[in-house]
C-alpha cells in the first residue's frame, strides 16, 4: 500500500523509526536495478532456436556433456567449455582456434582473428578477452553461432500477497452483514413451520361437524329418475343371418344317405372312382382304335405309363387277344365300356367279332412291373441348359421299353449306360449304349431308338456329351 507524504514532505519509510515492509514494489523494483545481465541466443540452421538471460553473474560452459548450460556436440570441444568466464566482476571471452567470429569493444569491432594475436593465453590454452557492458557480438562454434550482448536485468516479479481480508482472519466479521442474514433464516424457518404445523388451525367440534354434514346430505336435490329401456328378446333370431353359419336342416323326406354338408358317404365315393375309371377306360379305348391320328400311340412311349399300369393291373379290362392291355387293335378283343347298364360292371364281358367265344369271369391278372429308382445326366463338353429336363421326359419310354422286355423275360433287370453326342444345334448325333445285366437285346434297341429322337438346347461350345446312366428294375 503506497502512502502519501507527510506534512514535513518526507517518506514515511524514510523516516527514523518507520515500520519495516513499507516499500512499494517499484521502489523494491528500482531498488534491485544493478549492473547489466548477459543475453545469449543459439543460432542453428538459419534460426534461433533458443535465447536466455542469465539473470545471475556465473560462468557460461558450451560443451558435448548435459551439465552445460549450452549443450553443443560439434566444433571439437571439450567436454566442458567455459566460452564466457567470469574473473574479478567481469566478464571474459573465451574462444580456441577453431572459433571465428567478431566482437565489438570499446576500441571498435574486432575479428576474433585479430584479436588472437592481442588476449591473453589462458592455462587451458583459450585465447580470453575481456569484455564490457557495451559489449556484444558472436561466436562460431562449428555449425552453432552463439548472439551475445549485455542488458538490463528484468525487474524482480513482487511477491503475490493475500487480500487483507484473508490476511486478518476471523478478526473481520461484518456484523451488520451477519446480523441480516441470521434474522432472514429465522423469519423464513417461522414462516415455513407454520405452514406445515397445526398451530394456527381452528379447534372443531367432532359433533357439530357430523350433524352439519348430515344437515347438508339432507339438503341435496333428488337425483333423476332413470330411463327404463325396453327388454329385447335375447332369443329372437335375427332377420337376416348369414348363410353360411346358419346350419342346413335336412327335410324329413330326405334319403337315409344323405349325410352332412361337406362330407362324402362311402356309396358316394364308390360312385366318383367307379365312374372315374371308366373315363379312364374310354380314353385308352379311343386311343387304341385304329385311325389315322392315334394310330400306334400305345406303342410309342409318349404315354404316360400310370395310366397303362393302372389298365393293365386291373382284373376288368383284359381281353382276349394279342393286345397286352386287352384293348383291341384291329380284329383283337374289343373293349366296350359304358354296356350292360354302364360303370366297371360291364366291362367284364368282352368278345370276338363274328364269334361265340367270351372272356367269362374277369380273373386277376398280374405279372412283373417295370420300375426304374432314378434317372440322372451329366453333361461332359459345353454346358447344355435343358438336360436335366430332356432327360426326365424320356424317363417314360424308357420305362415301356423295359416292359416290353419283361413281357419277353420276367426274370429282366440290369442298366445301360448311354453317352448321346449332341450337335451344335442340339441334335442327337450319334448314341452308343452300354448295357449290364441280363436285358434283352429289344430294350437296349428300343432305348437307343428313343435317345436318337430327343432335341436339346445349343450347347455351349458347339458340341457336348450327355451321360445317362438308366437302371431298371422289376416290381
Amino acid at each position: 500500500m503506497t502512502q502519501g507524504p507527510t506534512a514535513g514532505g518526507t517518506n514515511p519509510s524514510q523516516r527514523p523509526g518507520a515500520a519495516p515492509g513499507q516499500m512499494t514494489a517499484v521502489m523494491r523494483a528500482v531498488a534491485a536495478t544493478g549492473p547489466k545481465v548477459l543475453r545469449i541466443g543459439v543460432v542453428q540452421g538459419g534460426r534461433v532456436s533458443e535465447e536466455r538471460i542469465i539473470k545471475q553473474r556465473v560462468h557460461v560452459t558450451v560443451g558435448p556433456n548435459e551439465k552445460n548450460l549450452f549443450v553443443v556436440g560439434s566444433g571439437n570441444l571439450p567436454p566442458t567449455f567455459r566460452l564466457f568466464e567470469i574473473v574479478g566482476n567481469d566478464y571474459h571471452l573465451n574462444f580456441l582456434d577453431g572459433m571465428s567470429g567478431r566482437v565489438a569493444l570499446p576500441t571498435g569491432i574486432s575479428d576474433l582473428n585479430v584479436l588472437r594475436g592481442q588476449a591473453r593465453r589462458t592455462p587451458q590454452g583459450a585465447y580470453q578477452v575481456r569484455l564490457t557492458e557495451d559489449s556484444r557480438g558472436k561466436v562460431v562454434v562449428g555449425d552453432v553461432t552463439f548472439l551475445f550482448q549485455f542488458v538490463a536485468p528484468p525487474p524482480v516479479q513482487p511477491k503475490p500477497q493475500l487480500p487483507v481480508a484473508v490476511l486478518r482472519g476471523a478478526t473481520g466479521i461484518d456484523w451488520n452483514t451477519t446480523m441480516i442474514a441470521a434474522l432472514s433464516f429465522l423469519i423464513h424457518f417461522l414462516a415455513l413451520g407454520s405452514i406445515y404445523s397445526d398451530w394456527l388451525d381452528p379447534v372443531i367440534d367432532d359433533e357439530v361437524s357430523v350433524a352439519n354434514l348430515i344437515d347438508s346430505l339432507k339438503s341435496l336435490p333428488a337425483p333423476p329418475p332413470l330411463e327404463e329401456k325396453p327388454t329385447e328378446d335375447t332369443e329372437k333370431t335375427p332377420d337376416k343371418a348369414p348363410p353360411e353359419k346358419t346350419p342346413d336342416k335336412a327335410p324329413s323326406s330326405a334319403p337315409a344317405t344323405k349325410t352332412e354338408a361337406g362330407k362324402v358317404s362311402a356309396a358316394e365315393k364308390a360312385s366318383l372312382i367307379q365312374e372315374t375309371e371308366r373315363v379312364m377306360l374310354e380314353t385308352l379305348a379311343a386311343l387304341s382304335s385304329t385311325g389315322p391320328a392315334t394310330e400306334g400311340v400305345l406303342s410309342r412311349s409318349d404315354v404316360a405309363m400310370g395310366a397303362l399300369d393302372a389298365a393293365a393291373a386291373s382284373d376288368k379290362a383284359v381281353g382276349a387277344g394279342s393286345d397286352p392291355l386287352g384293348l383291341s387293335r384291329g380284329g383283337g378283343g374289343t373293349l366296350r365300356p359304358g354296356e350292360q347298364g354302364g360303370g366297371l360292371g360291364g366291362l367284364a364281358t368282352t368278345g370276338r367279332t363274328g364269334g361265340t367265344e367270351g372272356s367269362g369271369a374277369g380273373t386277376k391278372v398280374s405279372g412283373p412291373k417295370a420300375a426304374m429308382p432314378g434317372v440322372s445326366s451329366s453333361v461332359a463338353g459345353g454346358a447344355i441348359t435343358n438336360a436335366a429336363r430332356v432327360i426326365a421326359g424320356m424317363r417314360p419310354a424308357f420305362r415301356a421299353c423295359f416292359q416290353k422286355g419283361l413281357d419277353q423275360n420276367p426274370d429282366a433287370q440290369g442298366s445301360i449306360r448311354l453317352a448321346i453326342k449332341v450337335g451344335p444345334g442340339g441334335e442327337v448325333s450319334g448314341v452308343s449304349a452300354t448295357p449290364s445285366g441280363n436285358l434283352p437285346p429289344g430294350v437296349v434297341d428300343c432305348v437307343t431308338t428313343r435317345a436318337k429322337r430327343a432335341q436339346f438346347d445349343p450347347p455351349e461350345g458347339g458340341a457336348s456329351v450327355v451321360n445317362v446312366p438308366v437302371t431298371f428294375v422289376k416290381q
